[in-house]
């Protein structure tokens, strides 16, 4: 029973390798092996290439000084922090809150079954991601070292102590996700922001990688004898690699302990968060006023609601709405070393109308105006049949779309405006012309999106991912978008001795109004038809 429950949570896991949703049909055996040919191409090549490439860097300086059990410190912890992170959300959705809980809780299997099933779901999950961190870890060990029987053998405890690490914090973390999405009323906005910590974390951590690591490396001897001296577990967790059998001993128990403990709160907690539907508590009737919307508001309202309800709608298609105001912050941060720097190569004029294009195209980062209307899905029948004019409905997906996009847009243009204001060559009309672009560039991206979101329309979607993610209005909006961003910045290089600043800018304005009238004519008279035959 054990078996089947783990081949079936394995299943689920991969089921987009097995099950073609968008097609709504079984993939076939080839499609099955390509999928997962890709996948242990991406696992093992790309994922265990990179830290194979960290493992050469840090191995040889650490190992020749005598601290191969720091260099195993940092990779192990590295691995633990992939395996949990990777098998989190996993015990989140496949232990907790799965969809199928009730389901499995009603049939005569035994609940130990069914956690056993799922724990080893985790717990395979959480070894797969580490694995392809440590295996690379130790052949380069063993290349620089020479491998040894007792190498070997505490490689292989130092994988599974720390495939049990993954699955101990995996089900804590886990834990408490599950309690707090019991108490939580949108949990859409509360998944996308947790996504943009660690996105900036990553990024953070990206960034300053180089620097971390000369910092570890060249004071390695230091760090070493304040882990030996005050982090004593610490120090015997990276002896495991070495083969000290004392550091295989000690944490092989600690792990088992924490996995018993693990055991055991989680059999007593299980079945209450599992059923629980989360916190309700009485309401009582007070009878008051209703404040009437006008219709206008109201489908503004419906459009907000459904973006503000979905994680995967506001990480893709409103990212920029957190990543303009925060490169609006590091543009007035930095502002000094990055005029001096860029008007020194460039000139101001081409500084000025950069900034311009760079905050166009960070603005066609929110973009939730182009699955608009393929979200509407097979129940699109009831917007269409509301007795308001179907111009009205489109307006409301622009009116979003302005409303997500331009305050933040503004944010960032009033930041740019302030530097670019600061310089000797600032001319009052070309701050202007710097102002306007990217501000009515986005007004053209609305329509845009919206045009691409109606002539592409897919409403036979069985995941809202499929019209978010994967979708033609998404795939030719954005990049159609940039496109023209690039253009209007590569057409002054191309004719910058020719004409000035401020006379290219204003065509280009132009040029920006004119398709923007065109679009806006054509949803208001082909588009209200093309919206209102979809089925």
């Amino acid at each position: 029973m054990t078996r089947l429950l783990v081949k079936k949570q394995l299943r689920e896991i991969f089921r987009s390798y097995f099950y073609d949703a968008k097609r709504n049909k079984k993939r076939s055996k080839a499609g099955v092996i390509a999928y997962f040919v890709f996948f242990v191409a991406v696992m093992a090549g790309v994922l265990g290439g990179i830290f194979t490439m960290l493992a050469n860097l840090i191995c040889e300086p650490l190992t020749s000084a005598g601290l191969g059990w720091l260099y195993y410190i940092i990779m192990g912890v590295i691995a633990v922090l992939l395996g949990v992170f990777g098998s989190v959300f996993n015990t989140y959705s496949a232990l907790y809150m799965a969809k199928d809980n009730d389901l499995l809780l009603s049939l005569p299997i035994p609940v130990n079954a069914i956690m056993i099933s799922r724990l080893l779901t985790v717990y395979l999950m959480g070894l797969m991601y580490s694995a392809c961190i440590l295996i690379p870890t130790m052949i380069v060990y063993w290349i620089q070292t020479g491998a040894s029987f007792s190498k070997v053998i505490g490689a292989l405890i130092l994988l599974l102590d720390i495939s049990l690490i993954d699955l101990v914090l995996s089900c804590l973390f886990g834990y408490l996700i599950a309690r707090i999405s019991l108490k939580l009323k949108n949990k859409g906005i509360i998944t996308a922001l947790i996504a943009v910590v660690f996105i900036g974390v990553y990024y953070f951590f990206s960034f300053r990688f180089n620097d971390l690591l000369n910092i570890l490396l060249q004071n390695a001897e230091q760090y070493s004898e304040r882990i030996e001296g005050s982090a004593w577990l610490l120090y015997l967790f990276g002896t495991i690699g070495e083969g000290k059998v004392s550091g295989m001993l000690i944490w092989t128990v600690i792990c088992v302990g924490a996995l018993a403990v693990t055991w055991y709160v989680l059999h007593r907690s299980f079945l209450k968060i599992a059923t629980s539907t989360g916190a309700s508590k009485k309401i009582e009737y007070k009878e008051k006023a209703v404040r009437q919307k006008s219709p206008d508001a109201a489908l503004l309202s419906r459009e907000l609601k459904r973006f503000t309800g979905s994680a995967n709608y506001m990480l893709n298609c409103g990212l920029g709405i957190v990543v303009l105001p925060v490169a609006g912050v590091l543009l007035l941060l930095y502002s000094n070393t990055i005029m001096d720097t860029l008007t020194g190569v460039f000139g101001y004029d081409i500084v000025v109308i950069a900034f311009s294009i760079v905050m166009s195209l960070a603005g066609c980062m929110i973009n939730p105006v182009a699955p608009a209307v393929s979200l509407e899905g097979k129940s699109i029948w009831i917007v269409q049949s509301l007795p308001v004019d179907t111009w009205k409905v489109l307006k409301a997906k622009l009116r979003m779309q302005l409303l997500l996009s331009l305050i933040p847009l503004l944010f960032t243009v009033i930041c740019g405006t302030i530097v670019l204001v600061r310089h000797p060559e600032a001319e009052p009309l070309k701050i202007i012309m710097f102002i306007a672009l990217p501000i009515l560039f986005q007004v053209f991206m609305a329509l845009w999106g919206l045009f691409w979101g109606i002539r592409k329309a897919n409403i036979n979607w069985s995941s809202e991912i499929y019209p978010i993610k994967q979708s033609m209005p998404i795939i030719l909006s954005l990049f159609g978008g940039w496109g023209m961003a690039v253009a209007i910045g590569g057409l002054y290089l191309l004719f910058m001795n020719r004409i000035s600043l401020t006379a290219y800018m204003a065509i280009a304005i132009v040029a920006v109004l004119a398709v923007s009238a065109i679009l806006l004519r054509w949803l208001k008279k082909e588009g209200t038809k093309l919206f209102n035959e979809l089925r």
